[in-house]
């Protein structure tokens, strides 16, 4: 399913106009699902941290045991040629992705004889600077790595993710704060989670059942140059409920304002704002 306009795919060496058919119903992805991607963004002319994520995707894939076949070098000079399709002010959603098409004897190991391998490329609004979402407890948990890919961005693991979203939309929520295996706070259902106390920025501690993202990265490095204390810790619900201030970060909105979790009232706060200011000044000082 697309989610923006103006598609264009790579496969099979070359790029293609619209969002092509890429995957064969008995691929080895189709049925047993062992798919990776990652997300990148194109904005205002520049691809920040593409690389990054070009790296990740392969790593994504060697954790399911698929053999990446594009380096990341290439990717990124595949990405680039791609995007000469789209002009400067238009806002570009990345997905380059992996699949395997061949089993083992078994079926369920996924053979490295053979990898699929297609980019994705969607003009996909950037979301308003004063976007803000509610947040809410949701019974679904983070798993760990001794029972799922937790160390790759896999397609498998997103349907926990769904019933997390669609569990709290419910009773009116836009996201979830989602718990790790011990009942800490982990992040949300679709990105790294932050808080703000006394001028601090808080963020769980990256422990295994969840993405430590780039784009979580970047603000981080850029906070620290700022002269922003960072802390990354075990944080609680009861942290959350006695926050200054609380965002989201993540590749497609780079930072999103929370205004509440649960009955607990955030204003859309400073720190939100100067962050965002300063990812757009750091993504302009970047090369073409």
């Amino acid at each position: 399913m697309s989610i923006g306009t103006h598609i264009t795919t790579y496969f099979d060496g070359r790029w293609h106009k619209g969002d092509v058919a890429v995957m064969r119903a008995a691929d080895h992805g189709s049925w047993l699902g062992t798919t990776v991607f990652d997300g990148a963004r194109f904005f205002a002319g520049r691809a920040p941290d593409l690389a990054p994520h070009c790296a990740r995707v392969n790593r994504s894939a060697e954790a399911l045991m698929i053999r990446p076949t594009v380096s990341t070098a290439d990717m990124v000079e595949i990405i680039r040629e791609g995007l000469k399709h789209y002009g400067p002010d238009d806002a570009v959603y990345i997905r380059p992705m992996y699949w395997a098409i061949h089993g083992d004897a078994t079926a369920i190991v996924p053979n490295p004889d053979e990898t699929g391998f297609a980019i994705s490329l969607e003009q996909v609004p950037m979301a308003p600077a004063d976007a803000a979402v509610t947040l809410a407890h949701t019974r679904f948990r983070r798993p760990v790595l001794e029972s799922s890919v937790v160390n790759a961005k896999a397609g498998c693991l997103y349907p926990n993710n769904a019933r997390m979203l669609a569990e709290v939309r419910t009773r009116g929520f836009s996201n979830a704060l989602v718990a790790d295996a011990l009942g800490n706070v982990a992040e949300t259902a679709t990105a790294n989670i932050f808080m703000v106390k006394d001028g601090e920025a808080f963020t769980p501690i990256a422990n295994g059942t969840f993405l430590a993202g780039i784009t979580r990265a970047r603000h981080i490095a850029n906070m620290k140059a700022d002269g922003i204390a960072v802390h990354e810790k075990v944080l609680s619900f009861e942290d959350f409920h006695g926050a200054d201030e609380v965002f989201m970060t993540g590749n497609m909105s780079k930072i999103t304002p929370v205004k509440a979790f649960e009955d607990t009232q955030y204003q859309v706060g400073p720190m939100a704002r100067r962050l965002r200011d300063m990812y757009w000044d750091w993504a302009a000082s970047q090369p073409l």
